[in-house]
């Protein structure tokens, strides 16, 4: 084999389709659009549209909801940026890591409703912890490396007695 004989398999590409060359191309005038219509017209998707038949996504039923709107929006941070941190010294290690330490040292741009930590990296150093979540994975290197991890409860709002 040399390099001037290296193709495609046989059949292996089609050749384009050339439409609206003529009437002699077999697809010439409309273009195989068939004739006038919303269909024919460019930049139409009627993609769900069963006719005026009630669609399939609406005939079946709906599951579950969304508690998007009142859901708490965490930080993530994952030990490895924890540690060069610590390493940069915009950390200390022996004072307890909370969001207000996390963004004073500009790790996290602002604090949300807490700090989910996750296990991505290594951390040398021997750290206490203070976040809202931790995944199992990263407690136990925290744990392996010495330090600690204390799951804060989130804060209840009270509702006014009526």
């Amino acid at each position: 084999m040399k390099l001037n004989e290296i193709r495609d398999n046989e059949g292996s590409s089609k050749s384009r389709k050339r439409v609206g060359r003529g009437i002699g191309s077999g697809k010439g005038k409309t273009a195989g659009r068939g004739v006038k219509g919303q269909k024919a017209r460019s930049g139409v998707a009627v993609n769900g549209f069963e006719g005026g038949q009630m669609p399939l996504y609406r005939r079946l039923p709906k599951r579950g909801f969304s508690n998007a709107m009142f859901a708490a929006k965490y930080n993530t941070v994952s030990l490895g940026r924890v540690q060069v941190a610590i390493d940069a010294g915009k950390l200390d290690a022996k004072a307890p890591v909370t969001v207000d330490a996390l963004v004073a040292a500009r790790v996290l741009r602002r604090a949300k409703d807490g700090v989910r930590l996750l296990s991505d990296g290594d951390l040398k150093a021997k750290v206490s912890f203070e976040v809202a979540h931790a995944s199992k994975a990263a407690i136990e290197k925290i744990e392996k490396a010495g330090g600690k991890v204390t799951i804060l409860a989130p804060a209840k709002e009270e509702t006014p007695a009526e």
